[in-house]
């Protein structure tokens, strides 16, 4: 049997501030540069069904096959975000994958009782959608779907980290 999805691409971490847990990890473990996506803009987003306004940014940065992406919440509108923050802390809050086409790839999934807890678009149009998978599996899998945007972005990411020479840890688009 195949695994229903495609390699982990990002392993995601909530935290407090950004700016200390990019210091903490590009100073200690040697992860960088990040680039810091502030205050994103998005499209329509939902959480448990119902529309969700939220801020927050996110710093991103590759760590040879995966990208470490770390996640501050800047308000405390309820998403999967505050929920993971007041339950555990700050941590790996979910690993994400690539998929060709969101729609198909969530429908494939239904039937196991694998749906989406919060989901959406930025407002550029990248598509995502976290997964219920926290019940059983113990964390939440992101699915990104692929795109030109996308994936420039993280060629971007990719390139600068093969030549990071540890300066400029973080960076702003």
């Amino acid at each position: 049997m195949l695994p229903h999805f495609g390699p982990i691409v990002q392993n995601a971490f909530v935290v407090r501030d950004i700016a200390a847990a990019v210091d903490y990890w590009s100073t200690k473990m040697g992860v960088g540069p990040f680039y810091l996506l502030e205050h994103i803009q998005y499209g329509d987003v939902y959480f448990r069904g119902a529309p969700l306004k939220f801020d927050m940014s996110v710093a991103i940065a590759q760590w040879g096959d995966v990208q470490i992406e770390l996640i501050q919440q800047h308000d405390t509108a309820a998403s999967i975000y505050s929920e993971f923050l007041n339950r555990h802390g700050e941590g790996l809050q979910h690993l994400g994958v690539m998929t060709a086409s969101l729609d198909e790839q969530l429908a494939r999934l239904a039937p196991l009782g694998i749906e989406p807890v919060q989901w959406g678009a930025t407002a550029n149009g990248m598509r995502f959608a976290y997964l219920n998978t926290d019940r059983q599996a113990g964390g939440m899998i992101e699915l990104i779907e692929t795109g030109p945007a996308v994936e420039a972005f993280f060629a971007k990411i990719r390139k600068a980290a093969a030549a990071w020479d540890g300066s400029r840890p973080l960076r702003r688009l």
